[in-house]
Formats: C-alpha cells, sequence, structure tokens
C-alpha cells in the first residue's frame, strides 16, 4: 500500500466515511469515532445490533488517554499490552459518543499490532472504529478477497495488507481483573492480572 492510500483513506474517515483496513488479527471497518452519524453508519453497513458496542482504535496508548480515563493499574496494563491483539475495556470520556458504546460508561480501547492501521490512525487524527469488517453474523475476514460486495460497495477505501492472522483479540477490563473474551495473549494477561490482583 501507498502513502496515498492510507492519506485518502485517513481523509475519507475525517469526512465521516467508512474504510477498511487491516490489523494483526482481522480487517476492521474504521470510521471516526468521534462522529456519532459516522458510527451509526458502521451499525448500518455491518447490520450490527446497536445494543453490541464498538471498539476504538488508536495509534499509541496517549493518544487513547485523551479519550479514556484510566487509573494506574489500567495504565500500567495498556502500556504492557499494547500495541498488540488486546482490547482493554475501561471508562470512556464524553468525547466518544453514546452510539458508540451503547450509551455505557466504557469503551473496548485499540492499538493493533500492524504499522498499516497504526499509520491509517496517525493520519486520521481522531479515534477510529475498531470492529471487524464483516456483516454480522458471518466470519471475520483475513483477506480483502473476502470482503462481501455489499461492505466494499459502502466504504470508501480498501486497504490492502495482505492476509491476517485471524486470532481474535482478547478483551479485558483490567480495572475489574475481568476477561471478557480469551483471544491471543489471553495467557499471558491473565498471569498479569493475577500477579496485580493485589494492587487493586
Amino acid at each position: 500500500m501507498s502513502d496515498d492510500d492510507v492519506q485518502r483513506a485517513a481523509a475519507a474517515i475525517r469526512r465521516g466515511e467508512a474504510v477498511v483496513y487491516p490489523t494483526e488479527t482481522v480487517y476492521g471497518m474504521g470510521a471516526d469515532a468521534t462522529n456519532a452519524d459516522a458510527v451509526e453508519r458502521v451499525f448500518d453497513i455491518k447490520g450490527r445490533d446497536r445494543d453490541k458496542p464498538l471498539s476504538a482504535g488508536f495509534p499509541d496508548v496517549d493518544a487513547a488517554l485523551a479519550h479514556v480515563v484510566a487509573d494506574d493499574r489500567e495504565e500500567a496494563f495498556m502500556r504492557r499490552f499494547l500495541p498488540g491483539p488486546v482490547t482493554v475495556v475501561v471508562e470512556r470520556r464524553d468525547s466518544l459518543p453514546d452510539a458508540l458504546v451503547a450509551g455505557k460508561d466504557r469503551v473496548g480501547v485499540r492499538v493493533p499490532d500492524h504499522e498499516l492501521a497504526l499509520d491509517l490512525f496517525r493520519a486520521a487524527g481522531t479515534p477510529v472504529t475498531a470492529t471487524s469488517a464483516n456483516r454480522s453474523g458471518t466470519g471475520s475476514i483475513t483477506h480483502p478477497s473476502q470482503l462481501s460486495d455489499e461492505i466494499r460497495d459502502a466504504v470508501a477505501v480498501v486497504l490492502d495488507g495482505g492476509t491476517t492472522p485471524g486470532t481474535e483479540s482478547t478483551v479485558v477490563d483490567p480495572g475489574r481483573g475481568v476477561v471478557h473474551r480469551r483471544g491471543a495473549m489471553a495467557d499471558d494477561i491473565e498471569a498479569w492480572l493475577d500477579e496485580h490482583a493485589a494492587d487493586a
């Protein structure tokens, strides 16, 4: 992928459109996570229930901390495991709209360990939705050739990063010591939570 492609995708995100991008797990669908209309568009494209929150992607932990509230334990966890195939659930700030998180007070944070995704997030200059680029109820996408015509037609740009591993991220709320979904690195994460349980 050329830098021009990344810039085109970033510009589309800033316009409120959706794009498809690779991560170290599966392909994601990205839109401006601070723009409620753009977030609603992602739900529409995916056919996803509005009561299922979306995560937000950031280029690094510091960028995430501008949009979430993390205590020392949560920040320590983020700095240990991000970038990486982990979705970290923490309290959101008001910059992230209710539509993103189904009105809940917590949000999943993703900092993918994938240079193309991070380049996109940096170029977009805004939090980007981090949800799989498939219609709800269908399999995750590990290569752009698997994208449904429906999704391909609905997004502005598809960034082709080749085949992705296809593993799911581990979803964890480190503040509460809860693993919501075991995926990549789950054993390491559970060990960290056990080791730091006394700090809670």
